[in-house]
This record gives structure tokens, C-alpha cells and sequence, in this order.
């Protein structure tokens, strides 16, 4: 099983929208990840959002991009300060590859969970815009597949 770890694209600060859409930097750069994605044979029976604005746009941008008909749905569990230990029980009852869309501080902490089983420390970091994708070669062993950066995927 595969699982894609990703954070939201750049959104607006909330001074200038409350909702925090992505800015027109965001929607580019999720649209080149989720181009990244499709010629890199990246397929997924899901994609799993925290239902913030932010995250939903990347989620629905990205799954427009891939092959298939991708659910994308929102789940309680995956806002930046939920536990990290609530979100693994999410992937790990799933069977298929998935992503998951979210945000910091939870997205570090629980790659970190998955691959050593704690939190802390962090092992990899975000930007807006970054996929993880971790391997799960047999039940409760992860590790780091690939990570790529918005700054990677060029302009």
C-alpha cells in the first residue's frame, strides 16, 4: 500500500479571506504536483481532505489530474492540530493506496508516527505544496518512498 501525504497549496492569510482559498502560486503549484503524479503512474482509490477550503481545492485539483473516477471526501480528524495518532487509524484501516490533504503542524507528525511509531521528532519537512509518499510493506512498517517540494516541479 501506498499513501501520499499531502500539504495544502499556498493559501490567501486569513486577514485577506477568512476562507483561505488558494492563491493563484497554490493552484499552480498543486496543479504541477498533480501532473508530477500522473507521469509518475501515482493512482489512488481516494482522496481524503480536513474539509478547510484550502485543502479541498488541492484535493479536487489534484484528483482532476489523476486516472479514474478519485473520491475525494472530507474527514473529521486531519485540521492542523488533531492527533496524530486519530489520522494513522484513518490510513491504516485502508486496505488501498490513498492521499490524504492537510495541513501543519499534523501532516509532519504523522509521517513520523507512521514510520517510528511516535511523533516526535520531525522527519521531514512540509512546505505548502509538498507530497510524501510512504510504503507500507507489511502491517505497522512504513517507510519514506519519495518526497517531492513545489520548488522541484518547476515553474
Amino acid at each position: 500500500m501506498k499513501l501520499y501525504l499531502v500539504q495544502h497549496g499556498d493559501a490567501a492569510s486569513s486577514e485577506t479571506d477568512g476562507a483561505r482559498p488558494l492563491t493563484p502560486k497554490g493552484r499552480r503549484d498543486v496543479e504541477r504536483l498533480g501532473e508530477f503524479l500522473v507521469r509518475n503512474g501515482v493512482s489512488v482509490s481516494c482522496i481524503i481532505h480536513s474539509g478547510k477550503l484550502r485543502a479541498q481545492q488541492t484535493a479536487e485539483a489534484i484528483a482532476s489530474r489523476l486516472p479514474g473516477n478519485v473520491a475525494v471526501e472530507a474527514r473529521e480528524g486531519l485540521n492542523p492540530n488533531d492527533r496524530a495518532r486519530a489520522a494513522a487509524q484513518l490510513v491504516v484501516d485502508s486496505g488501498d493506496n490513498m492521499m490524504v490533504v492537510g495541513h501543519l503542524p499534523l501532516l509532519s507528525k504523522l509521517v513520523s508516527r507512521l514510520v517510528t511509531g511516535s511523533k516526535e521528532p520531525a522527519l521531514v519537512t512540509f512546505l505548502p505544496g509538498t507530497a510524501v509518499c510512504l510504503e507500507r510493506s507489511e502491517p505497522g512498517r512504513w517507510t519514506v518512498a519519495w518526497m517531492v517540494r513545489p520548488e522541484l516541479l518547476g515553474q
